[in-house]
């Protein structure tokens, strides 16, 4: 989300002493304070619920100066790679302090905290009832929650479990969404972003938002086909800056290598990326198995098992300049890689041309790459960065969400797999680096 945020002022509740808040989140950063259900503004008594920078979930009711419950949790949240299912039930009239509110995380209910104070018995907090309530921020247009956000409910007036929004997978033991759970929603319910990015109110309540701020896009990413983004764990030497869910990135210092979330072993994948500052003919893109240990290395060379289409008109297979290689590439120019890691072959294109007559669905004329097995890994991750030492230079990846950076995607190619959304086609038998296409 970034700096987007989605907000309504509520109407009279069914019951200001009842509710629950599901959502399922994917975490963009680990930095800063991080709101994603709060109301009111900075000067008036506020609710929140948020990820803390210590990677702990907070939850308070704040008046004034005056701190009137709050929770902090024990387990830090530090995944973002994975989509996490929050369920925050509340009712103070429960007679037994500790029961008033409860919070489950992927089905696990809290039971210990860092902090606790309690809700006193029939109070109401400012959520739910006649005030400003914003998804994403918190004030607002503050301690913004930069990832993503799936089927987000509200329910006035009940306090569900998460049971009610989720089940456990009898073959995997994963945590799994409940697309239509059965709930009551109450005068100030609602149910958002179910399947787009509609800011209508699917419950059925009529209980729509507005966009507060910044811009809203669809992701193709969602709990049940998690895509690949940029690792902002694997971001080597400290040289790049993430954003738009960490699809985007900009080199910040010599020698950038960045690495996906995702990586394979076997399959075929494509991707793509579209150049946003080239800078001087020293960017690469392409896949890299396992990183170098010395700031000298970059996505290409020997100790990285990397094959990198560089802008300059090369291929660098670990350490190796074919040359010439291609046509070179500059900003604006969108790049696809299809790499077949069944038959040890890699093939670029730019703007939809395949380069040096490459033909990945006939299997013809591919670069071949070491098998997977072989590096330090024993995958190969989608990768891009510079190697001469400059900075500054940025893409935008699309790994199937239909989307560079916040931009969509002109016209969508064909796709057979039916497994994302690309500018370009998809060669046949290929398939994007998500879940879903790891397993087909």
């Amino acid at each position: 989300m970034a700096t987007t945020y989605l907000t309504r002022v509520f109407g009279t509740p069914t019951n200001g002493k009842k509710f629950t808040f599901s959502a399922w989140m994917k975490k963009g950063t680990l930095s800063g304070d991080q709101a994603f259900f709060s109301t009111g503004n900075s000067s008036d008594p506020i609710t929140t619920f948020r990820w803390n920078s210590d990677g702990k979930i907070y939850l308070f009711y704040l008046s004034g100066s005056s701190m009137v419950w709050e929770f902090a949790t024990n387990s830090l949240y530090r995944d973002c790679y994975g989509w996490y299912n929050v369920v925050i039930a509340f009712d103070s009239t429960e007679s037994s302090a500790g029961d008033r509110l409860k919070l489950w995380v992927n089905g696990e209910q809290i039971t210990t905290w860092s902090t606790q104070v309690n809700p006193a018995l029939d109070m109401t907090p400012t959520m739910n009832t006649a005030v400003r309530h914003d998804l994403g921020t918190n004030g607002p247009g503050g301690n913004y929650f930069t990832g993503l956000m799936s089927h987000v409910h509200f329910v006035d007036g009940t306090a569900y479990p998460a049971s009610t929004f989720g089940s456990t997978d009898a073959t995997t033991g994963n945590w799994k969404i409940n697309t239509a759970p059965t709930v009551t929603y109450g005068n100030n319910g609602f149910f958002l972003l179910k399947n787009d990015a509609s800011l209508t109110d699917q419950s059925g309540e009529g209980n729509n938002f507005t966009l507060g701020g910044g811009t809203l896009t669809k992701t193709e990413d969602n709990p049940s086909n998690v895509f690949a983004t940029i690792n902002i764990l694997d971001n080597f030497y400290n040289g790049l800056t993430l954003t738009n869910g960490n699809t985007s990135w900009v080199s910040g210092s010599p020698y950038s290598v960045t690495r996906s979330t995702l990586g394979a072993s076997s399959g075929k994948y494509y991707f793509e990326m579209k150049v946003v500052n080239e800078g001087n003919t020293d960017y690469e893109f392409g896949i890299v198995g396992a990183a170098g240990t010395s700031t000298s290395s970059w996505m290409g060379k020997a100790d990285s098992y990397g094959y990198a289409y560089e802008s300059n008109a090369k291929l660098r297979a670990n350490g190796t300049a074919v040359d010439p290689w291609g046509s070179t590439y500059d900003d604006g120019d969108i790049l696809g890689c299809a790499f077949d890691l069944d038959n040890n072959k890699i093939y670029f294109s730019k703007n939809g041309s395949w380069q040096q007559s490459g033909d990945p669905s006939a299997g013809s004329n591919g670069y071949t790459i070491a098998a997977a097995a072989d590096t330090t890994a024993g995958a190969y991750f989608v990768g891009a960065g510079d190697f001469s030492g400059s900075s500054g230079q940025s893409g935008q990846f699309n790994f199937g969400n239909g989307y560079f950076g916040t931009t969509q995607i002109s016209s969508a190619g064909t796709n057979a797999s039916n497994n994302g959304l690309f500018e370009y086609d998809v060669p046949t038998g290929y398939t994007a680096l998500s879940t879903k296409g790891l397993n087909e």
